[in-house]
């Protein structure tokens, strides 16, 4: 009984891996032989596949599906398929035969009917009926908390600088020089000071007085989380603080004037004389090597018309100084560009900026902007992404088999580059897929410059309108 029950798992085991070999397979050969007309879920050139084996199973036709795939117009001939003559009317071209056995049709539709879409990031959420919540600025308290901290370092200092101020104040105050002065100085300001100092303590207690954002709120037991602040501040708050500071720079400036009107007292300004200044002097004598005024007599040159001398002064130092570093630098281009060609010349460099321009720009290309691409490289690419996704509905030569022609002079949509780049990009109602999806522009610019230079092949009929 041990030995049967290990039979039936290793059994459902190796059925389970099978399927999924299958799946495996099956995508891969539906990449490689249907996906140019077949997408997985919804119809293209060709029909939708999935649930297509069910379907010819039960018509009772499943065994002929194989058969269809390889040689769908033989097998329309023949007349004994019921499914074959319904299909045939979904597109006025037939499916090109396919080499495939049995077994990797069977892979290819297990694959198709079990495929799921991937899911997408975001799913849309209806609001239709359901109360918009109203939205609430929440401050972000760490950085209200990091200003408060600098805000509030900032007022210490100002106090400490008014304490300073105010002991120097009243040190130099304390001398009997100053008193009589000190007593005069205060009955004249002694209204306007009382004024102020009643204006500050009124405007604090209206501040005070209005601040209703109860500021610094300490976290309550159970409120905070792992990164909560330890104190709550409101930007009002911190706006409270700058005018402290503003209120506190005021009085500093008014001590730090009383100050200096303290020590002018003790040592009154001197008026200087004005002098010419020494430093302009020294630099303009270094910037020009002029000689004074005094000393003029010593570069006199003998020689004089209509009583206009001539002085023999000396070439500015910076001049002389520019001249050699002119030469210097014409040295070091001339190795730089001509000798070693370290560097690019003018036509060189342009042509780099171009190149990566264009690099830069070229994924900017569509249909109203394509050009002929004739680069070997280019064409090279187009070749190999038409040998991939075309040869299924145009043949290796482009000669035609689901779809028209592409070497003759015959076109459907045009034979500009423009016009084949569009239809490759946007696809076409008779059948043509979009490849926007699977090309990036530059890709599309390349298949549609090959398909141009393809040479003519006779192959399927003409279609369209001759382009001379």
């Amino acid at each position: 009984m041990k030995s049967l029950s290990t039979k039936i798992v290793l059994l459902a085991i190796m059925t389970f891996l099978n399927v999924v070999a299958k799946a495996q397979d099956g995508e891969a050969l539906f990449k490689a032989k249907c996906n140019a007309c077949h997408l997985v879920d919804k119809a293209s050139t060709g029909p939708i596949l999935k649930g297509v084996l069910q379907k010819w199973t039960d018509a009772g036709e499943a065994e002929m599906l194989p058969e269809w795939v390889k040689n769908s117009g033989a097998l329309i001939a023949s007349g004994k398929s019921k499914m074959a003559n319904e299909i045939k009317g979904f597109s006025p071209s037939e499916m090109t035969a396919q080499d495939v056995s049995p077994e990797e049709v069977t892979a290819i539709l297990t694959y198709v009917d079990s495929y799921t879409p991937p899911a997408a990031d975001t799913a849309p959420v209806s609001t239709e009926g359901v109360a918009v919540p109203e939205i609430k600025t929440v401050p972000n308290y760490n950085n209200n908390l990091t200003m408060f901290y600098s805000l509030l370092t900032v007022i210490l200092a100002l106090i400490i600088a008014i304490i300073v101020l105010a002991s120097s104040i009243i040190n130099l105050s304390k001398s009997d020089y100053f008193k009589k002065k000190l007593i005069e100085q205060s009955q004249k300001e002694k209204s306007g000071n009382s004024s102020a100092i009643i204006a500050i303590i009124a405007f604090f207690g209206i501040m005070a007085g209005n601040n209703q954002s109860l500021a610094f709120s300490f976290m309550h037991s159970g409120e905070a989380t792992e990164k909560s602040p330890w104190l709550l501040v409101e930007q009002s708050d911190l706006y409270y603080l700058v005018t402290i500071i503003v209120i506190l720079l005021l009085v500093v400036f008014y001590l730090k004037r009383m100050f200096n009107n303290l020590m002018e007292m003790i040592h009154p300004k001197v008026e200087k004389i004005e002098e010419a200044p020494q430093t302009l002097t020294k630099i303009n004598k270094v910037l020009s090597d002029i000689v004074p005024i005094e000393e003029e007599h010593t570069i006199l040159m003998h020689h004089e018309y209509d009583g206009i001398k001539e002085l023999d002064n000396n070439l500015p130092p910076w001049w002389i100084a520019m001249f050699f570093v002119t030469i210097i630098f014409a040295v070091v281009y001339l190795f730089n560009f001509h000798v070693f060609k370290t560097g690019d010349l003018q036509l060189a460099e342009y042509n780099k900026e171009v190149k990566a321009y264009l690099s830069e720009m070229s994924m900017n290309v569509d249909e109203t902007s394509a050009t002929l691409m004739t680069g070997s490289d280019d064409l090279s690419q187009g070749k190999a992404l038409f040998e991939i996704n075309c040869v299924t509905c145009h043949n290796p030569k482009g000669e035609g088999n689901i779809g028209p022609n592409l070497t003759d002079k015959f076109w459907l949509y045009g034979a500009d580059i423009k016009e084949v780049f569009k239809t490759i990009k946007t696809g076409t109602p008779n059948g043509m897929p979009e490849h926007n999806s699977k090309f990036n522009p530059i890709q599309i610019q390349q298949v549609a410059s090959f398909v141009l230079s393809l040479p003519e092949v006779k192959g399927k009929e003409a279609q369209g309108v001759e382009v001379k």
